[in-house]
């Protein structure tokens, strides 16, 4: 037996050095444009941690294994592979990348190569994006784009956000961009009742993101109609590539704390501040109650200092040992919190493309009892059947679970405590909350601690399609799209509270859904004719959105710990809606280029809106672009400084359909008379109810210096919005009013 073993043992010893033979390779690497070497370029045997890095002459030397593989890599280069022969010596020239200009940009219903562009499209790359500290994807898009504005509306983990590009269009239709994920057009209707309105985008997981396109001017944003009036936001999500299986996993946990934040007037200056603005008040009147006593009684003094005697609760204003100094700003904000774990695996062949991902995030805000939880899962299926024919699926499903705050506009939101006197305590001596006639106002405490506010929502995105190639240069691709988005939610109020005080506590529960479908089908042209290039698109799309809305309340709860409305002693109210919309549309793009220098773009949309009258339902969108790539002529190329310049001018008419459902038409609605119900008219018909257009001119320069190394663009432009929807008074004594 110790023979045996040690037989194999010799055996394995001389295979091996076969194997695993390894030899010295050399080599100088340069560049190809000036010959000149390439210092501090990394060389790896791939697939290893063997790396070696160029010296100043270029060169370098490594040990690696017959028929494995070198990686040459050098940043603004692009990316070399060389497998290891019988030769000991392999010399190297690298080409350089040209940074940003050959890389492809998703446009409307296609792509296209960024150089080729003769539109106002930013694109962001989704690295860039990962991971950011933010709740919404339009937020991780702050300043990522000159020329588009992003704010966050109220400073909640769920609040909206007012994204504008290149300002606002109209002045009582909607404002808001165009959200397109994986080619299906989002909805953005807020569905919840209850506190300020919940952002829908914070459903989607933005660490999904392959690359987001910005749609800027008309020219680039007509392809949409009706809806690109204020530009148009396209989301590409990831998807699968041939090779091996990639795993990914991020874990991300940050803090955030609220900043410029006031200085109030502490107890000292605050007492001291009523006490000078009383007494002034009663000089200014002709009483002295400080240096005459017997004026005191009835004087703005005295009715200050019963009021402090009043706001200072348990405590003793008067005494440094007995008074309070709070700070009410302290009680409204908190530490906020964020934990984010991302899991996701890539990979696919030449036949099947996958990419799966899983997400979960915790994301406190800085306001007390406030937060999102969200888990969300996406699948992105690529299948080429065959030479014929490729079918795709992008599945996304996402579950927020939402502690809301009271609105803005009421002393019940944790923000008015600021409005609170310094010398009050916050809770008397048995640890409760204190109340009016104690505090100022109402203690919005009260609604944080005696209030609940749960809301749940969910959204499926599904996008499916078909492509056939019908001809070497023609594609018919079809899709089909399916955005659901549900919210429930329940809200109870304690009895203490300002919604429960005087009706034995209040709840209510609601349930929205918002349901979108789209379909589209579209022929595809791509070919080439000597040094002119020709792509055409030719389709047509429909999309139809309906939204139901359930409401129940209650009252009269026997206990605050009672949170359902099946505890509550009164049904008080109730209330449903539906309401729908859809469009109708046909489009088409022609893009010709001489040379790759000169550029011509052509677009036209005609959309049919059910939101209009019969007379003015459609509406006609074209738009024209042409492009000048200059360091295509003679007297630019080959310009050591100036490595890219294009000029590009562009016109186009855009719609804007941002309205409420059924305007155009003559409604009535449902009211009481003397305990009779009856109908009443609500609304008049307006049958040339049309479209509000927005027409844009765009002057533009895109550059490029030193090799790109240093890019950016410079655009001017004018933006004139014409038949403007707006809401018009009418008299009264008409029977109608807005």
């Amino acid at each position: 037996m110790k023979k045996l073993l040690l037989l194999l043992f010799v055996l394995c010893g001389l295979l091996l050095p076969v194997n695993g033979q390894q030899k010295t390779i050399t080599g100088t690497v340069t560049g190809t444009e000036d010959n000149l070497p390439v210092i501090g370029l990394t060389v790896l045997v791939k697939g290893t941690t063997i790396g070696v890095v160029t010296d100043v002459n270029g060169k370098y030397q490594i040990n690696a294994p017959e028929g494995s593989t070198l990686e040459f890599r050098y940043i603004g280069m692009k990316t070399k592979e060389v497998v290891v022969g019988t030769a000991n010596v392999y010399n190297v020239e690298m080409e350089l990348e040209a940074i940003g200009l050959d890389e492809i940009v998703v446009v409307g219903y296609g792509t296209q190569i960024k150089s080729k562009v003769s539109s106002s499209i930013t694109k962001v790359d989704g690295a860039s994006l990962q991971n950011m500290p933010v709740a919404s994807v339009e937020l991780a898009l702050q300043g990522k784009s000159a020329g588009v504005f992003i704010e966050s509306l109220n400073g909640k983990a769920t609040g909206s956000t007012r994204m504008r590009i290149r300002g606002s269009s109209s002045v009582t239709a909607s404002n808001e961009p165009l959200y397109v994920v994986d080619g299906i057009p989002l909805s953005t209707e807020t569905l919840n009742q209850s506190g300020a309105a919940i952002n829908p985008l914070a459903t989607f997981n933005f660490n999904d993101v392959e690359s987001v396109e910005i749609l800027k001017d008309a020219a680039s944003a007509a392809i949409f109609g009706s809806r690109g009036a204020n530009g148009v936001i396209l989301i590409t999500t990831k998807k699968g590539v041939s090779g091996e299986t990639k795993l990914n996993f991020t874990l991300q946990r940050g803090i955030s704390q609220a900043s410029h934040r006031r200085e109030f007037l502490n107890s000292e200056q605050f007492v001291q501040y009523f006490e000078e603005a009383a007494y002034n008040s009663d000089l200014y009147e002709g009483y002295d109650p400080i240096n005459n006593p017997g004026e005191y009684s009835g004087s703005w003094l005295e009715f200050v200092r019963s009021r402090f005697n009043r706001y200072d609760g348990w405590a003793t204003y008067t005494d440094p040992k007995l008074a309070v100094d709070t700070d009410w700003q302290e009680q409204a904000f908190q530490t906020g919190n964020l934990l984010t774990a991302d899991l996701s695996a890539q990979g696919g062949n030449d036949k099947l493309k996958f990419f799966a991902s899983g997400s979960y995030s915790n994301h406190e805000g800085i306001l007390v009892s406030n937060g999102i939880q969200k888990i969300s899962g996406r699948l992105n299926i690529d299948n080429k059947v065959n030479n014929f024919l490729d079918l795709g699926l992008a599945l996304s499903l996402t579950k927020t679970i939402i502690d809301q705050v009271s609105a803005d506009n009421a002393f019940s939101t944790p923000m008015q405590l600021v409005a609170m006197a310094p010398i009050t305590p916050v809770r008397d001596l048995d640890g409760i909350l204190y109340d009016r006639p104690v505090t100022t106002y109402y203690n919005g405490l009260i609604d944080v601690e005696e209030a609940t506010r749960d809301i749940s929502n969910f959204r499926t995105l599904v996008n499916s399609y078909l492509n056939f190639k019908l001809a070497k240069p023609l594609t018919w691709r079809n899709e089909f799209g399916f955005d659901l988005y549900g919210t429930k939610e329940n809200a109870r109020y304690g009895e203490r509270t300002d919604s429960g005080t005087g009706v034995g506590g209040y709840g209510f529960s609601n349930y929205g859904e918002n349901q979108n479908i789209s379909a589209k089908s579209y022929l595809d042209f791509l070919s080439s004719f000597g040094d002119i290039g020709l792509s055409a698109v030719l389709g047509s799309e429909y999309q139809y959105t309906v939204i139901d809305n359930s409401w129940v309340e209650g009252q009269e709860f026997p206990l605050d710990a009672l949170k359902t409305l099946s505890s509550a002693g009164l049904i008080s109210g109730g209330s449903s809606s539906k309401t729908e919309y859809s469009f109708l549309s046909y489009f088409s793009r022609i893009n010709l280029d001489y040379k790759a220098k000169y550029l011509l773009t052509l677009a036209a949309r005609v959309d049919g809106s059910s939101r209009f009258g019969e007379d003015s339902r459609y509406g006609i969108f074209p738009a024209a672009s042409f492009g000048w790539v200059l360091t295509k002529e003679n007297f630019l190329s080959g310009n050591p400084t100036i490595s890219f310049l294009k000029a590009r001018a562009s016109f186009g008419l855009t719609g804007n359909a941002g309205i409420g459902n059924f305007r155009h038409l003559g409604l009535f609605g449902v009211d009481q008379y003397y305990g009779s119900s009856g109908l009443i008219p609500t609304q008049i018909a307006n049958s040339n109810l049309g479209w509000e257009t927005t027409g844009q001119i765009d002057f533009g320069i895109d550059f490029g210096f030193f090799k790109n190394r240093i890019s950016g663009e410079v655009d001017y432009y004018m933006k004139n919005t014409h038949d403007l929807l707006l809401d018009v008074p009418v008299p009264a004594t008409s029977g109608y009013s807005i």
